[in-house]
C-alpha cells in the first residue's frame, strides 16, 4: 500500500507543477482554460499534500521514521520523572 502511495504522491505532484505551469502561463483569451488548468492544479497539490503526510505517518509507525520529540504534560509523566 506504502508503495501505491508513493507512486500517487509523485503523479499528483507532477500534476500540480504541470497543470500550475499551464494555469500561469495562459493568456488572457483563454479564461476557461486557465479555469480547468487552475482546479487540476489544486486537486494535484491536495492529493500530493494527503500523500505525502500519509507516508509521513507511515514511516513513523512503521519505525522507519524516528518519530518527532514531544514534550509530555506534567499530569501524564511516570511518578518520579522530573522533565
Amino acid at each position: 500500500m506504502a508503495k501505491l502511495v508513493a507512486i500517487l504522491n509523485v503523479v499528483a505532484w507532477s500534476g500540480f507543477w504541470a497543470f500550475g505551469y499551464l494555469a500561469l502561463s495562459s493568456g488572457n483569451e483563454a479564461g476557461g482554460q486557465m479555469m480547468i488548468a487552475l482546479v487540476l492544479a489544486i486537486l494535484g497539490a491536495a492529493a500530493g499534500l494527503w500523500a505525502y503526510m500519509w507516508l509521513v505517518r507511515h514511516n513513523e509507525r512503521t519505525g522507519y521514521a524516528k518519530r518527532p520529540n514531544r514534550a509530555v504534560p506534567e499530569q501524564f509523566r511516570p511518578d518520579g520523572d522530573s522533565a
